[in-house]
């Protein structure tokens, strides 16, 4: 934790014990605040939680600049890859109901897995070179990136296979994608990529249903997240906040609005609200449980929180076709070099903020979010900016967190 910005945050509690109460004296309102005017973020939603309720929630900026809409925690925002982590629960369901299991081949769950092939590399006429697995895909390599599935954006030989069209971008939609070779033998070490996606696949092909109805019945339906899903009713398109693109220069530019896919990606296809998302972080901090609901036996959020990846470090990847995005998981606080059933796992307690032991993740539009077992706090960054890891956002989530700890720590 940067040393000044704990002092700026303390020095701002201290400040506002002089101030009139009310929203302009909430010192991480002044944090956001200043954040969407200094920062040039446009729109920014912060909540924390713990397995009681929140600690704090505030929203500052836009939404969508052009119709001067304000931006809200019941904004709708693409989430992106915190959609994994919900994917990963639901595989977890599966796991308790004894539908599946966790070291078993994903083959006899997905048959399309039983053809899988190893990409060693490529011939002088550029044809790929393809082996036998040494070992079997299992749903716990695919919960852990541990199957040998990658990202093309971040492994060379991948996007080359995808590039010459050996086999179809998953970007592209459909499961075209289930037929991509590994990057390297299951287990052998630790590479994000499409493996959540493959479990997505694997979630429909054992229950007959789509993405959408299992997660509405299972998850978001128990956990009263009405505003998350895969396909964006046309009443809610109000409420979905635009994506901006930061230039170099510092500019922003709005992107194009979402369109509903029948790609339902487990690895990345959710809408959600700040709101939302926190109902089911909590529901993971009471150990499966929220308001009376149980979506996950406490066991299984012990099992889940456990590093499952042994010696192999996360964000180790060997290259990437994006040399800028060649470990994406450095902005993450602390040391995260382990990685549970579905999330990153901090290994050292963060000065200032999560303990040891703590989860997270993140989303490509600049979402993070983070699961403090051991000291009862969750909470939640979002914002729709774009590149990944923008450093005024990470800046942000940065005294974000402390001021959180800052308020937890005073209360008790």
């Amino acid at each position: 934790m940067n040393v000044l910005h704990l002092i700026r945050i303390q020095l701002c509690f201290l400040a506002c014990a002089a101030c009139s109460p009310g929203p302009a004296g909430e010192p991480i309102d002044l944090l956001l605040e200043s954040a969407v005017t200094e920062k040039n973020i446009p729109g920014v939603i912060a909540i924390a939680a713990n397995a009681d309720g929140l600690i704090y929630e505030g929203a500052f900026g836009k939404s969508d600049i052009s119709s001067n809409s304000d931006m809200s925690p019941d904004s709708i925002l693409q989430i992106f890859s915190m959609t994994k982590p919900i994917t990963s629960a639901a595989v977890m369901q599966l796991v308790e109901a004894g539908r599946v299991e966790l070291d078993v081949a994903a083959s006899e769950y997905l048959p399309m897995l039983r053809d899988v092939q190893v990409l060693e590399g490529f011939d002088e006429d550029g044809n790929p070179i393809l082996r036998e697995p040494e070992t079997a895909i299992t749903l716990r390599n695919l919960l852990t990136h541990t199957s040998g599935y990658v990202y093309e954006i971040f492994n060379p030989d991948a996007a080359k296979n995808v590039q010459t069209g050996q086999v179809p971008s998953i970007f592209n939609g459909g499961d075209g994608f289930l037929a991509a070779p590994l990057a390297f033998d299951p287990g052998a070490r630790w590479e994000y990529g499409i493996s959540t996606d493959v479990l997505g696949a694997l979630i429909t092909a054992v229950t007959g249903q789509s993405l959408e109805d299992y997660f509405k019945e299972n998850i978001f339906e128990p956990l009263k997240m009405y505003d998350t899903s895969f396909q964006l009713a046309e009443q809610d398109l109000p409420r979905l906040a635009t994506i901006y693109s930061r230039s170099g220069s510092g500019d922003v530019a709005a992107l194009p609005a979402r369109t509903n896919s029948d790609f339902l990606s487990g690895g990345g296809g959710l809408v959600s609200t700040a709101h939302d998302y926190v109902r089911f972080l909590r529901a993971l901090l009471g150990d499966g449980e929220l308001d009376g609901v149980r979506i996950l036996d406490e066991d299984t959020i012990e099992l889940m929180a456990r590093n499952h990846i042994g010696d192999l470090e996360a964000g180790s990847s060997r290259g990437s076709a994006m040399p800028e995005l060649s470990n994406p998981f450095d902005f993450f606080p602390g040391s995260v070099d382990k990685f549970g059933l579905g999330f990153l796992i901090n290994r050292d307690q963060v000065s200032g903020g999560r303990a040891a032991g703590s989860l997270a993740w993140a989303g490509l539009a600049n979402t993070y979010f983070w699961i403090d077992r051991e000291n009862d706090v969750c909470g939640v960054l979002m914002t729709q900016i774009l590149p990944f890891a923008d450093p005024e956002v990470l800046d942000l989530l940065d005294q974000f967190e402390t001021a959180v700890y800052l308020r937890v720590s005073a209360s008790r």
